[in-house]
């Protein structure tokens, strides 16, 4: 397995547990207004998904502009449960890991025209670095609205998925 996908599926792992964790709080947790960097932890999610959306379709060829606009109203599509976060969740990874499965060489580079930033050649790899990091920092987010909800949030670092895959022998 190559570095950007065990990334990735770090990525994964860490979605579906904070999503564990908030599971197991009370359902109104998702809608709780708070004083943080989103006014509720279901738009944090929302945003989360959103982006990665996005650089799932930069990543198969949709162009960021393009990409950027047909995700926008993913961020404020709210969903009233964490199974329908899971489940989006779910799906996305399913088809970041078949996409990761078939490629032969993340190092590619492609023009990326970021209407925030001007255009830039960037490798695959990097997009997928991007991706991770950008949750790794929103699920931070989501760890100190559970604090300020009054609920203990959940480990969920890169370390911690090195002891979840099973060891290589």
């Amino acid at each position: 397995m190559n570095h950007p996908e065990q990334m990735y599926n770090y990525h994964a792992w860490a979605n579906q547990t904070i999503l564990g964790r908030i599971k197991e709080l009370p359902s109104s947790v998702l809608s709780q207004e708070v004083n943080s960097s989103f006014p509720t932890i279901a738009h944090a999610l929302s945003h989360i998904y959103a982006v990665d959306k996005m650089w799932y379709l930069v990543l198969t060829g949709t162009g960021m502009p393009e990409a950027l606009q047909a995700c926008i109203p993913l961020n404020s599509e709210i969903h009233g449960s964490v199974d329908e976060y899971i489940q989006c969740f779910t799906d996305l990874s399913a088809q970041y890991s078949e996409w990761l499965r078939g490629q032969a060489d993340l190092e590619q580079t492609i023009l990326l025209d970021n209407p925030f930033a001007g255009v830039r050649e960037t490798s695959l790899s990097e997009i997928v670095f991007h991706a991770v990091n950008h949750g790794t920092y929103h699920r931070g987010n989501v760890s100190t609205m559970l604090r300020q909800l009054g609920h203990a949030s959940i480990m969920n670092d890169y370390s911690l998925f090195w002891y979840q895959e099973p060891a290589q022998v």
